[in-house]
């Protein structure tokens, strides 16, 4: 599918790259999206994938980093059931040192009921929600990387109108990169090309 070619997205104003399918489209052509985030979706299947750029939590321990804020996103969307599936040690990302400084990664996998936009808890879809922290700390940034995969469509929510209501169906069988595989490749290829940024 020509959708699903990969690319390497300009992101923040060309000063940061990452490499991900064409499929998933640049939300802030549709509606305002907050500056210290880059948001793209594909809605043809209901996923997204989101960069975002935060200061620095020097009191969130580097170890299980991508957990607290997995949970810390739970709450901030008022999502039922989170559990947490699974979360990778802390990694090393010498592309990404700054100043001498090596920044960390960490990841976690989750699944939660969530609703879109404005819904009520009546329309929450079930979701697998992959997150990745990247602690720059020399620029006092914890960058996240996080990618939603719909698992089920609630009958109620505005997905339905392009995805349908019921067990969605995977990205394997519907000819495209798994979600999985896009958010790995987004991670490994997240690169500053301008340090001005920050």
């Amino acid at each position: 599918m020509p959708e699903d070619t990969i690319f390497e997205h300009p992101l923040f104003g060309d000063k940061i790259s990452s490499t991900f399918p064409r499929r998933f489209q640049d939300i802030s052509n549709i509606r305002e999206v907050p500056d210290h985030q880059e948001v793209f979706a594909n809605p043809s299947r209901d996923e997204s994938l989101i960069f975002e750029l935060l200061e620095y939590k020097p009191d969130v321990a580097d170890n299980g980093s991508a957990t607290w804020f997995l949970q810390d996103l739970a709450r901030e969307q008022d999502a039922e059931g989170c559990v947490v599936i699974e979360q990778s040690g802390v990694l090393k990302a010498p592309g990404l040192m700054y100043r001498n400084t090596l920044p960390v990664i960490s990841t976690a996998v989750g699944q939660m009921t969530i609703s879109k936009g404005r819904q009520g808890r009546e329309a929450q879809n079930l979701v697998k929600v992959y997150l990745a922290n990247l602690r720059v700390k020399g620029v006092e940034t914890d960058v996240l990387i996080t990618a939603y995969e719909p698992i089920v469509i609630n009958p109620l929510s505005e997905s339905t109108d392009t995805v349908g209501a019921g067990v969605a169906v995977p990205a394997s069988q519907a000819g495209c990169k798994p979600m999985d595989e896009v958010f790995k490749l987004a991670v490994t290829s997240f690169k500053v090309c301008d340090w001005s940024l920050f």
